[in-house]
């Protein structure tokens, strides 16, 4: 592992460049920006590319329906990095892990059940995201797999669940649980299968496997039942289940997968965010509802960005510094 030095001295090459990218102009009139020393593509679902409000403006013009935002991890660290990192961004809202392997996905916008339609859905597919990676790509961080495990659905259905229980009982621990080992099974075995590939198409990249932040805090007495800028509906019983038994199992799945291979290293924002969860009050994660009633439907916002990115800055740091 480089050490915080080394660290420090990337970081300063990295202003380094950036400064010297000015200095022709101002002597010697326009030149060509200088190539940057390292190659780096970003993978990922909804935690990755930001999506909702709270996370920042949606970037693209035309839109594409994968809603990154300017205040989503990857963005941060691109204007933190500066020249010293070129980053190509293909996450996308709502991928899974067979979206970033080998699948072309159909991108939902803002067009979530229960919400107003977005105006401009359906968008075209877009291409695999393991398309953005090439023989030369130096790092590769992925952010993936709680689509594959179904979250999303999981979360509407405690909701449906949990209305009308007066926040009492595991109404959807109760219907759910039987099928959530099959589920993870399966994100194990396709997050494999994606690891392998990603080397395949770049083997000499470092490949850093992203984990879930705290959604849900250790004492789910924090979390008020019908609270639409927390869990709304879901019990404190079922929020119990869901972090034990769903999330905290998920990230279990990734860092496995991960730590089975050389060429990739999990990266825990698990930890750094437990204080942070959307029943505290200096979230990092939004609720069904963000603080201006927008949905935000459980994703981190520009704070729980701004953490990941210095992780994961850290982590892409180590990477690249010289052995």
């Amino acid at each position: 592992m480089a050490s915080f030095r080394t660290r420090l001295t990337l970081l300063g090459s990295a202003a380094a460049l950036t400064a010297g990218a000015l200095a022709p102009a101002q002597l010697a009139g326009a030149q060509p920006a200088a190539a940057a020393d390292y190659e780096w593509v970003a993978l990922g679902d909804s935690y990755t590319a930001g999506v909702i409000p709270a996370a920042g403006d949606t970037f693209e013009i035309p839109r594409d329906g994968c809603e990154r935002t300017d205040l989503s991890y990857p963005q941060i660290i691109d204007r933190d990095l500066g020249a010293l990192i070129e980053l190509t961004n293909v996450s996308c809202g709502a991928a899974t892990i067979e979206d970033v392997t080998f699948r072309a996905q159909q991108p939902i916008g803002r067009n979530v059940p229960g919400f107003p339609e977005d105006p401009d859905y359906p968008f075209p597919p877009v291409p695999p995201q393991s398309e953005a990676v090439k023989a030369g790509t130096d790092v590769i961080t992925v952010g993936v797999g709680g689509n594959t495990l179904g979250f999303a659905d999981i979360l509407f259905k405690c909701l449906e669940l949990g209305s009308g229980s007066g926040g009492v009982g595991t109404p959807c621990k109760d219907e759910l649980a039987a099928s959530i080992p099959a589920k993870l099974t399966k994100v194990g075995k396709d997050y494999d299968q994606m690891l392998a590939k990603l080397h395949e198409k770049a083997p000499h990249a470092k490949i850093l496997a992203v984990g879930y932040p705290t959604v849900i805090p250790k004492d789910t007495s924090k979390c008020r039942y019908n609270d639409i800028h927390q869990f709304l509906s879901i019990t404190q019983g079922d929020l119990d289940w869901l972090r034990t038994d769903v999330l905290e199992p998920l990230n279990k799945a990734i860092e496995k997968s991960s730590d089975a291979r050389d060429t990739a290293t999990f990266v825990n924002l698990y930890d750094s965010t437990q204080r942070h969860s959307v029943c505290d009050a200096g979230k990092w994660v939004e609720g069904i509802f963000d603080h201006d009633d927008r949905p935000a439907l459980v994703h981190p916002n520009g704070r729980g960005h701004r953490n990941a990115a210095d992780h994961i800055t850290s982590a892409i740091l180590n990477a690249i510094a010289p052995n």
